[in-house]
């Protein structure tokens, strides 16, 4: 009866929703949220095409062969792009924050794909952090609230969540037009471990929505691994990848709303 009294719509196809939900998106498009496909880099999940290299039995991008990123590996659930861009979206921008618990399924998935041996005891999981000001205006940071829904599919006592281990200390530039060279002196600085003893000789898993350039996740990596951190993660619910143009050359998509995002 308030379905038909008071029908919405799904803000993804903006087709009528059938069924009452806190999340205003319909089975159909949640169903469309798919994993990455294809062959992707063993250490920093970039798509590959062919031809390939193969390194120590793993397939490795051409930045990972020449120099290895500070994380030991990163995964992502799926590619930044349609649904599910506009489903992060829909938390970070619209305040929809029904959204996170689905993403955080994406996530834990994501974290599933990394492997862990937990000699050092329970991996700690580290949100990446907002600058003050950007939390104050959004009233929350969607990174925490992913890692935390995500916490929640992983059970068992493997993972604990620190939400203030790592901060970001100073606001960053927009990282669109920026060369490489130029992103990572943007980054630098941007954080800081303000208790390092938490993690010391610990293996942290670096959580976020979006993976875009890298850039961030590394310059966080290298944050906490002069802090003591014994081995560094990434996982986040979505990245971006590179596409074939006309069969020929290689883009890397970047969506300015998450660049702006990540400062």
């Amino acid at each position: 009866m308030f379905a038909t009294l008071f029908p919405d719509d799904c803000r993804l196809c903006r087709n009528p929703l059938a069924n009452i939900s806190r999340l205003p998106v319909c089975e159909q498009c949640l169903d469309s949220l798919n994993r990455i496909e294809g062959t992707v880099c063993a250490i920093c999940g970039e798509r590959l095409t062919t031809p390939y290299a193969i390194s120590e039995g793993e397939a490795r991008c051409g930045l990972c062969r020449r120099a290895e990123p500070p994380y030991v590996k990163a995964a992502a659930y799926g590619s930044y792009e349609g649904g599910l861009r506009d489903l992060i979206h829909l938390l970070k921008y619209d305040h929809v924050r029904p959204a996170a618990a689905v993403l955080g399924r994406m996530l834990a998935e994501a974290i599933g794909d990394l492997s862990f041996d937990f000699k050092n005891g329970a991996v700690i999981v580290v949100p990446v952090p907002l600058f003050a000001k950007k939390f104050r205006q959004r009233g929350f940071n969607q990174a925490e609230l992913v890692a935390q829904s995500a916490l929640k599919v992983l059970r068992g006592g493997k993972f604990e969540l620190n939400v203030n281990v790592l901060q970001r200390q100073r606001e960053t530039q927009s990282q669109i037009g920026l060369s490489r060279h130029q992103r990572r002196e943007n980054m630098r600085g941007a954080f800081a471990v303000v208790n390092p003893a938490e993690i010391a000789n610990r293996d942290v898993l670096l959580a976020d929505d979006v993976l875009t350039t890298g850039t961030t996740a590394a310059e966080c990596a290298r944050v906490l691994h002069r802090a003591g951190a014994s081995k560094v993660y990434v996982a986040t619910v979505a990245r971006t990848l590179k596409v074939e143009v006309q069969g020929v050359k290689l883009v890397e998509i970047e969506d300015p709303l998450a660049m702006a995002a990540h400062g």
